[in-house]
This record gives C-alpha cells, structure tokens and sequence, in this order.
C-alpha cells in the first residue's frame, strides 16, 4: 500500500525551450532531431521524446501573461539565454547522430566521455541552446 504522506514524482514529464523563430526551430526539431509534433498553435509546439516525454517549444515571450483554458489558467513563464537540455541515447546509435548532426551542417561542440562509461555530444540548436546526446554511463541512476 503506497503511503500518501510521502508522495514521490515519477520523472520530468515535460521541458521547455523559448525560441526567437518558432517555425525555425519546428523544422530543427522535426528534421534533425527527429522528433514527432503532438501539438501545435502559434505560441508552442509540443513534440513526443521516445513517446514518454515531451519537448515544449514555445515562442519567446508569447506566455508573459497567464493563459486561460478550458480546465484552468496556466501561469506565466518565459526564457531568456542560452539553457541547457540532454537527450538520452544508446551507444549503439552514438556515431549515426554525429553523422546525422554534420549532415545536416550542426557543429558538434564538444564530445565529453565520462567515466562511468557515457558520452556526450554537445550542440547548438538555432536559438543558440546547448543540447546534449547522452548515452548510458553518464549517471548513477544513468
């Protein structure tokens, strides 16, 4: 029987990044990372990550106020500057996405092996974010 006065979270369900150009980075994000769009208006794009996690896009400054929907207000944010995100990968797919990146002219940055075994590849998407490729061996828990 689970004890309700401790509740834990699962995992990160979502992530955000704020873009300059929005259709810019839909085209990134759906062409060189790959990713499927699950929902789209002009202030966000939602993409599914491995179908257990999601990619929020949304245009910068665009949810400066709160948003009313039709189960609720979902509070202000926004983003500024370059943040920072990493996708997990297997090792077995690591040299397809480097030559995936230098096929579609994105610069790897930096390679970083870790020692318990993972490696990073770092990146630059078009609003100048550091996205990481991370294969297992990162963390403890990774």
């Amino acid at each position: 029987m689970k004890d309700n006065s401790k509740p834990t979270l699962q995992r990160v369900l979502e992530t955000a990044l704020y873009v300059d150009d929005m259709e810019r980075s839909i085209r990134f994000y759906q062409d060189v990372m790959r990713l499927e769009p699950i929902h789209h208006i002009p202030r966000l794009c939602a993409f599914s990550v491995g179908g257990n996690s999601v990619l929020l896009i949304f245009q910068r400054n665009s949810t400066l106020e709160p948003f009313e929907t039709s189960g609720g207000i979902i509070p202000s944010h926004n983003g500024y500057g370059p943040l920072h995100m990493a996708f997990a990968i297997t090792h077995e797919d690591l040299s397809a996405w480097e030559k995936r990146l230098m096929e579609h002219g994105v610069e790897i940055l930096s390679q970083v092996k870790w020692p318990r075994g993972g490696v990073s590849l770092y990146f630059h998407d078009p609003d100048q974010h550091v996205i990481e490729l991370a294969t297992p061996g990162l963390w403890s828990i990774y």
